[in-house]
């Protein structure tokens, strides 16, 4: 899995946080479901300001979405 985290003009602590939790979303959700697949992830400027369920929701509504 690769993730995309642009600056969008945030601090540190909060592109440090997402990548926190998209990385806990995959381990705990995607990775074990999906073997033989390549992520990669890029972050809009409004995943910014998302809670880790929402950011859950929205990856697992894709991964339905295609699976």
């Amino acid at each position: 899995m690769g993730l995309i985290v642009p600056k969008y003009q945030s601090t540190a602590v909060a592109r440090n946080l997402l990548r926190r939790r998209l990385r806990e979303i995959w381990r705990r959700e995607l990775q074990p479901t999906q073997p033989g697949w390549d992520l990669l992830i890029r972050a809009r400027r409004e995943a910014y300001g998302a809670s880790y369920g929402a950011l859950r929701a929205e990856l697992l509504a894709w991964r339905d979405s295609w699976t």
